[in-house]
């Protein structure tokens, strides 16, 4: 009896208040507006410091034996990479709200969000500012994150003057009361306000100096860039346009003419006479036998997503991930072919399902694809419809976003968690020359 009772206790207690509590811990990542006084950011945005560990990397650029590696918003690392297995740092150009950069000659170009800076790099140990030009850029996506020029009043009483503003992303913890049995929410909100436009909840689980003379000629990008110099003009894009700069005096670029492309601008690529342009929405091709005055051929369009696009031959490679803040909702990770053969009517050849592609480059038959934390495939591309069947090698243990490969020979990586340098002369056996890590505080 006494049995029967406990047994029909719990019943009831089931039935009514003496419901089982759990804790549901969910993390969300919110962004948060911060306002920039133009003053201050033209007046103390930029300083030459001396060289330091690589905390938060963005892209990167090579040109002759200098490296320039980004530092998120904050800045240009320099480094002397005459010797590849071991690049030597020189100094780090602090520049507040940088994201892209391009070299011709001895100067350095850059964006400090809205305005665009010249720097003096023929002494790296005494570099300079040679030129800021002002109000370039209205607007801006560095890493998925919007920023824009304000046209009113700035929102801050601490803040005077013409502003910009920004958003900064921070995971905020929250732990809720749960029903067991259900998993549903006993106490708490669905999400916290100011939450990315998804709006989504994400569960997560329990990161002595050598003379180095650059001496004319631009350098090399990788597929993210949004700088790229072409002879004697270069290419910025932004999120709605292309600003062209006629650099024929290196040291005193011209802006010149302003390219409506329409939204979600990410990339540029430039090979032969076109310029291909990726976007949220779809690859763009631009005419460039007159450098300049690019002029649209056409577009394919996609799916909402980020797509860096680099070429070689009559074909476009495309990358396309998903789960990437501000590049839409897409469930799916791929490799778009298409055939550009004829400009005005691209064709999409087939499609290739990838785990989580990001920057690719191509140094054929090699394409080489950065797929985020789950390293970098190496593909033969002498028949690209059958990519999918040539696979040669896949790379673990780096978290990779982009890179570079010269000459044959030398294959730069970029990725979360540092930059990397290979020997890929035995492509089917890439050869690990030098490290510098990610540290930080």
């Amino acid at each position: 009896m006494k049995k029967l009772y406990g047994i029909a206790l719990l019943g009831l207690c089931g039935l009514t208040a003496c419901q089982d509590k759990c804790q549901e811990t969910r993390v969300f990542r919110q962004q948060e507006s911060f306002q920039v006084s133009l003053a201050d950011l033209r007046q103390n945005g930029v300083a030459m410091e001396a060289p330091r560990n690589l905390q938060n990397p963005g892209k990167i650029y090579v040109k002759g034996n200098y490296l320039f590696i980004n530092e998120v918003k904050e800045g240009i690392h320099l480094i002397d990479n005459s010797n590849p297995s071991a690049p030597k740092p020189l100094a780090f150009v602090r520049v507040r709200g940088n994201a892209d950069m391009a070299v011709k000659g001895d100067y350095l170009y850059a964006d400090s969000y809205t305005d665009f800076l010249v720097f003096d790099i023929s002494d790296p140990g005494h570099i300079k500012q040679v030129k800021r030009i002002e109000n370039v850029f209205a607007s801006g996506m560095i890493q998925g994150i919007s920023w824009y020029v304000n046209t009113g009043w700035n929102g801050q009483s601490n803040v005077t003057g013409p502003t910009l503003t920004d958003f900064k992303t921070r995971l905020v913890t929250q732990v809720n009361e749960t029903d067991c049995q259900r998993g549903t929410p006993l106490t708490g909100i669905g999400w916290v306000p100011g939450t990315t436009t998804t709006g989504q909840l994400q569960n997560m689980a329990s990161g002595t100096q050598s003379a180095i003379v650059p001496s004319g000629g631009s350098g090399t990008g990788g597929s993210m860039a949004r700088f790229a110099i072409v002879d004697n003009l270069m290419y910025a894009v932004t999120n709605q346009k292309m600003q062209v700069f006629n650099v024929s005096n290196p040291a005193d670029p011209q802006p010149g003419r302003a390219v409506s492309l329409g939204w979600g601008i990410e990339t540029i690529f430039p090979y032969k006479d076109r310029l291909y342009i990726g976007t949220t929405t779809g690859l763009q091709i631009l005419d460039n036998s007159n450098p300049e005055n690019p002029t649209p051929m056409s577009t394919l369009a996609h799916v909402r997503a980020c797509d860096p696009v680099v070429v070689h031959g009559n074909h476009a490679y495309v990358t396309l991930h998903a789960g990437a803040s501000g590049c839409g909702n897409i469930q799916t990770n791929q490799l778009d072919l298409i055939d550009v053969a004829n400009g005005y009517s691209p064709k999409l050849l087939k499609t290739f399902p990838m785990q989580s592609p990001h920057g690719l480059g191509i140094d054929a038959p090699s394409l080489f694809v950065c797929e985020g934390q789950y390293g970098l495939k190496v593909f033969d591309v002498g028949a690209p419809e059958k990519l999918d069947k040539n696979l040669r090698q896949h790379y673990k243990g780096m978290d990779a976003y982009d890179v570079i490969p010269l000459n044959s020979r030398l294959l730069m990586l970029i990725g979360k968690d540092g930059f990397y340098q290979y020997d890929y002369s035995d492509r089917d056996n890439l050869k690990l020359l030098s490290k510098l890590p990610v540290v930080r505080p």
